[in-house]
């Protein structure tokens, strides 16, 4: 009860305008005053994953859920970083693993490619939740598709086009 609370000051914080929600660059802002760093891309698609009444704004309640997806994240991260501020691959797919995100190999180098911003290998916390994000994003799509709920999914062109537009960040 007392972080709801905690969580409610905040939010009313980041709601500036008073309006009882809050848009990507309001969100983009709270987060910089964390030291945590995105591109607006990130943040937006942060909001469309907790979107549920798909206004393109984030509630309180939206923005609750958002906090729990991100609070196990940072868990995740700070389980494994040992003190050096960032995961090198293998942590970033021990962290995943954690966070229940099984990917192969080839799904997950490519993933460490897109999100490692600096070439290095290193990944800091806001890389690393830039990357769950997607990849959260990505398995919820892939989710609707997948019905059946076999691990596969057959998609027309029509289909693809629109997955990969809704997973871009």
């Amino acid at each position: 009860m007392e972080n709801t609370a905690i969580l409610r000051e905040w939010f009313d914080r980041v709601d500036s305008d008073k309006t009882g929600s809050i848009i990507a660059t309001q969100l983009k802002s709270a987060f910089a005053v964390g030291n945590l760093h995105f591109p607006t891309s990130v943040v937006q698609q942060m909001i469309r994953l907790y979107d549920f009444d798909r206004n393109g704004t984030m509630s309180f309640d939206e923005f609750v859920e958002l906090n729990k997806f991100l609070l196990k994240v940072q868990q995740a991260f700070s389980d494994l970083e040992r003190g050096h501020g960032f995961l090198v691959p293998d942590e970033v797919y021990k962290a995943l693993m954690k966070l229940e995100f099984s990917l192969d190999s080839p799904a997950f180098y490519t993933v460490c490619e897109s999100f490692d911003q600096t070439r290095c290998g290193k990944f800091r916390l806001d890389d690393f939740i830039s990357l769950c994000i997607f990849v959260q994003s990505s398995r919820n799509l892939f989710n609707s598709f997948d019905t059946s709920k076999q691990g596969r999914v057959t998609l027309d062109l029509n289909q693809f086009i629109y997955c990969t537009a809704n997973c871009r960040i």
